[in-house]
């Protein structure tokens, strides 16, 4: 028997839930179909870091010369697993096109106004419904070893700056008289106050629970076979029996183009494995998050725990554990820290983050269909860009004036 709704959503990650947070704010009824557990993906392993920092994507000029002189070192922050993919290679050449300047500034101001203002949101949401997941306003700090490297990223900080982002440099020896977690050879640090950081797993929790004490539904282990738009909504099979939706949002991150076969669509979106080790916390941790620059290692620090976490690898669905890019989060933080890891490892993960064409969001409505919307090709900023996300599609599904430009983000773009 097929069961009817207001709006379905496809993906029950920090998007999913954040779109049905939102919706139901605005009176919309919300049901959430989720191939896994809840939160099970990308949205429970990554760093938890809220970057506006991080305004600036992936799509860079040199972006694409280091990848392919990283492609033959596996342990790469960056690397790109030689293989016939006709599919992974077009995107890469379209991924490449976008590699310039002109695009470059103009992804990074759309982007920092949205990260801006799901910082914000976000901690609206700590307070109004009492979001228990370590949040916390503590900045982001980039530790450079590398004098030359530093100052290269000065001309990057003039454009967050102009932006609205604050951007402190700190010399290191001065922050290493506040930092005593950090070996000596730092050559300076870039703080960003205005990040914050949470626990990602305990931030998706929170999320289903407020979701569901709102009237929300959300069905577990309720794969998504096909979608079929029709006169009245959209219909979708899956493989605990058939639901209908006046309107359905596709939020199912990696696999969003695969979901979205069935409904014609081409989503430019590939999969970037990451990885991330969980330790309980070491007696000399750091104050808060850092990145350690030339390694791309991030590490977060929680009261309930410490991460190493990074990397993006285009291996397609590989669902292995890769030990060599494993080490390599523990070599890189011991270049750096005193205490790498923490006396107790807790868990080794590996997800897969959606990173567009462009590494910009595809929010909005789906080409050539009337009630189906996208919220997918968020990279690395899923949880960043969460509440902001959720927002901007209750307000598209409404037809209020939206609190962000939509544009840039619109699925339409691609053609």
């Amino acid at each position: 028997m097929e069961r009817s709704d207001d709006v379905l959503i496809v993906g029950g990650g920090v998007v999913g839930l954040a779109c049905a947070l939102s919706l139901l704010e605005t009176g919309r009824g919300v049901r959430i179909l989720e191939a896994g557990g809840i939160g099970c993906g990308s949205s429970h392993g990554n760093c938890g870091t809220i970057t506006p920092s991080h305004a600036a994507p992936l799509a860079a000029p040199g972006t694409v010369g280091k990848a392919l002189g990283w492609m033959f070192t596996p342990d790469a922050p960056f690397y790109v697993k030689p293989r016939l993919d006709p599919v992974l290679w077009r995107w890469m050449l379209g991924f490449a096109w976008r590699c310039n300047p002109n695009d470059w500034r103009r992804a990074m101001v759309a982007r920092a106004a949205m990260l801006q203002a799901s910082r914000q949101a976000l901690e609206e949401w700590m307070s109004r419904f009492g979001l228990d997941c370590e949040f916390e306003a503590s900045g982001v700090d980039y530790v450079y070893r590398s004098e030359r490297d530093l100052l290269a990223f000065e001309h990057e900080a003039g454009d967050l700056r102009a932006l609205g982002i604050d951007v402190d440099i700190i010399d290191g020896s001065t922050y290493l008289r506040g930092e005593p977690s950090l070996r000596e050879g730092i050559a300076g640090v870039v703080r960003f106050p205005g990040d914050a950081r949470l626990r990602p797993d305990r931030y998706v929790a929170e999320l289903a629970r407020v979701v569901r004490a709102a009237g929300g539904v959300i069905e577990e282990n309720c794969a998504v076979q096909s979608i079929t738009a029709d006169a009245d909504g959209v219909a979708v099979t899956t493989a605990r029996g058939g639901f209908h939706g006046r309107d359905l949002v596709l939020a199912a991150g990696s696999w969003s183009p695969s979901v979205g076969k069935s409904l014609g669509l081409r989503i430019p979106v590939q999969p970037g494995k990451g990885y991330s080790i969980t330790y309980s916390r070491p007696s000399l941790a750091p104050k808060r998050p850092i990145v350690l620059k030339e390694r791309s290692v991030c590490v977060t620090v929680w009261e309930s725990g410490y991460r190493l976490g990074s990397t993006m690898e285009f291996s397609g669905y590989d669902t292995s554990l890769n030990r060599r890019r494993l080490d390599a989060l523990e070599r890189g933080a011991a270049e750096y820290l005193h205490e790498p890891v923490g006396p107790q490892k807790l868990e080794e993960w590996y997800g897969w983050r959606p990173l567009s064409i462009d590494d910009m969001p595809l929010i909005g409505r789906a080409p050539a269909h009337r009630n189906v919307w996208l919220a997918t090709g968020h990279g690395m900023l899923g949880v960043s860009m969460s509440a902001a996300t959720g927002r901007l599609i209750a307000e598209l599904l409404a037809g209020s004036e939206p609190h962000l430009d939509p544009k840039p983000f619109d699925p339409a773009r691609f053609g």
